[in-house]
């Protein structure tokens, strides 16, 4: 895709500024001349770890799911025409270190502390601020609008040009990292891009609002699952995942180069990572000044604040992450970048 067919194409939205500057969409998006999109849920895998499980049979629907110990399949000991989260009680087993991860009927929990009889797992307090009722109540209902103040173009339109750089994934499995309350995985389910959609946050009450939502929205889980997991430690198989799509989160991640790292790691050769955050330079005079800011918060609190454009930039180039592009108005910052493929490495 031109790099004049984007900008066309979002051209209403950006400021001019941003179309002048020779770090936003100064490389060829979303490489979609070198990338072949994938035509199924699962992309192929130079070793698949299932040909090495005998007799295995993986669970319908999730055969990208993997152990987040130690990151082979997951195999179902359940009914396998039944989708993972349709029944409480139902789980999957790593056939590896036989770990059980449960379901309870809305979500899967794939957290390495999940099912813990005495050990409960805490994250720094703007996590766990994430976790509370009261927050993953209001999410949709006030807290996600506000977001327009940072120049946010809001859900619709934040998700139109999502799609833009997601278009090579078109028919694969795109997970939905930080989801929180579902707002951008339903939007991806509604639209049928995807052949699976994986909701996926690590707070159990955003993931009851999810829940809420598909139901009062009416919406099919045929091919969506709800999962509960880390976003520093994925529970996918290596390079099975299509495209991850992280809305409005990564500036509440603990580590972010951790987070970026173990989405490299999931991706296919050719997948498609694009994130919505908050950026630290919209100001520059005033950086050195954030920054220090930052440190500070970050050494006290242990929860990162915002990161500037170019860290941004080198975190998914430190991670094996190719093609940075990025889309700027205020404060808003939309990121794409792409796994390299078998031909550019």
């Amino acid at each position: 895709m031109a790099v004049a067919a984007t900008v066309g194409s979002l051209g209403a939205f950006l400021p001019r500024r941003c179309l002048r500057n020779p770090r936003c969409l100064s490389v060829k998006p979303p490489l979609s001349a070198r990338i072949r999109a994938s035509s199924s849920a699962t992309a192929s895998v130079e070793a698949d770890p299932v040909a090495l499980i005998p007799d295995a049979k993986v669970s319908t629907g999730i055969n990208n799911l993997g152990c987040p110990v130690c990151y082979y399949p997951l195999i179902s000991q359940s009914n396998a025409s039944q989708t993972i989260e349709s029944t409480a009680g139902s789980y999957v087993e790593c056939h590896i270190c036989k770990k059980a991860y449960f379901s309870n009927g809305t979500y899967l929990d794939l957290t390495v502390a999940g099912g813990s009889k005495e050990y409960t797992e805490t994250m720094p307090g703007g996590t766990e601020l994430f976790r509370s009722q009261l927050v993953s109540f209001l999410y949709e209902r006030g807290w996600r609008q506000n977001f327009i103040w940072g120049g946010f173009p809001g859900p619709q339109r934040e998700f139109e040009m999502a799609k833009v750089y997601l278009t090579p994934t078109i028919g694969g499995t795109i997970v939905d990292a930080s989801c929180g309350s579902g707002l951008f995985s339903r939007l991806f389910a509604e639209s049928g891009m995807y052949s699976l959609v994986v909701a996926l946050d690590f707070s159990e009450n955003m993931l009851l609002q999810c829940d809420e939502f598909i139901k009062q929205k009416g919406i099919s889980k045929e091919n969506l699952i709800l999962v509960r997991a880390d976003i520093s430690r994925l529970p996918f198989v290596s390079s099975s995942i299509d495209a991850v799509h992280a809305g409005a989160a990564l500036h509440c991640w603990p580590s972010p180069s951790t987070a970026v790292a173990e989405i490299s790691r999931v991706l296919r050769p050719g997948g498609v990572f694009v994130a919505t955050t908050f950026v630290l330079d919209t100001i520059p005079p005033a950086v050195p000044i954030f920054r220090a800011i930052r440190e500070f918060f970050s050494r006290n609190s242990g929860q990162h604040l915002y990161l500037s454009e170019g860290e941004l930039e080198d975190i998914c180039r430190a991670c094996g992450l190719i093609g940075f592009t990025c889309i700027r108005n205020g404060f808003f910052i939309m990121i794409s970048a792409t796994k390299p493929s078998k031909s550019s490495s």
